[in-house]
């Protein structure tokens, strides 16, 4: 997950790579085949779901699972994922898994394998917001915090009231933009910077420069 603040892009893992990447293998590996139910993989804001149709294979128990014995349904892929590097060595994916998640993520049943690995934290979806020609204009040039002068001057806008309603007052509303001093909205030396969701904005925009 990727977040941008005002002074840097912050990136954050939300799931254990490895452990991820053995699942998938795993679940692809594993697979029941037969009736033609291939692995499902579906992602949600909290977690991520691997479910692999045929359950254990028959005769396997659940601590033998956990321990790292394999019986892969289907040997020739296995070969494949052995020959491509994917893999190093037969039942190496269960351990890996469990270093960094807990056996309460993998749920058993008669035909199935579910494996749940929660985010390190929930996904909130970032939303762009809907915002007018005028108010794009205005976070081309919020560089840095700067007073009403300073933007109009920027925007070569002479009109006061104008740049107050067309301009100011909706990247106000929109969150795009705020005071630096809110507690005194009147106050002479009253600034305008841009919020997180306005830098993510002028980012998507393409109006952030390298090394800005």
């Amino acid at each position: 997950m990727a977040k941008i603040t005002s002074k840097e892009r912050e990136e954050k893992r939300l799931w254990n790579p490895v452990a991820l990447r053995e699942a998938i293998i795993n679940a692809m590996v594993h697979n029941d085949y037969t009736l033609e139910i291939p692995p499902k993989f579906e992602f949600f804001d909290d977690r991520i779901e691997i479910t692999s149709f045929g359950g254990l294979p028959v005769g396997m128990t659940e601590r033998e699972f956990f321990e790292g014995y394999s019986v892969p349904r289907n040997k020739e892929l296995m070969r494949v994922f052995r020959d491509l590097d994917l893999v190093e060595h037969l039942g190496s994916g269960v351990p890996r898994i469990l270093k960094s998640y807990s056996k309460e993520c993998f749920l058993f049943t008669e035909n199935f394998l579910r494996m749940v690995f929660p985010a390190s934290e929930k996904v909130t979806p970032q939303v762009t917001p809907q915002v007018t020609p005028q108010v794009q204009e205005l976070i081309k040039v919020l560089n840095q915090e700067m007073n009403r002068q300073e933007i109009q001057k920027e925007l070569h806008l002479s009109d006061r009231e104008n740049f107050r309603s067309n301009y100011l007052k909706p990247a106000l509303e929109s969150g795009i933009i705020e005071m630096t001093i809110p507690q005194k909205p009147n106050s002479r030396m009253q600034k305008y910077r841009l919020t997180a969701s306005g830098i993510r904005l002028k980012d998507s925009l393409g109006y952030i420069k390298e090394g800005e």
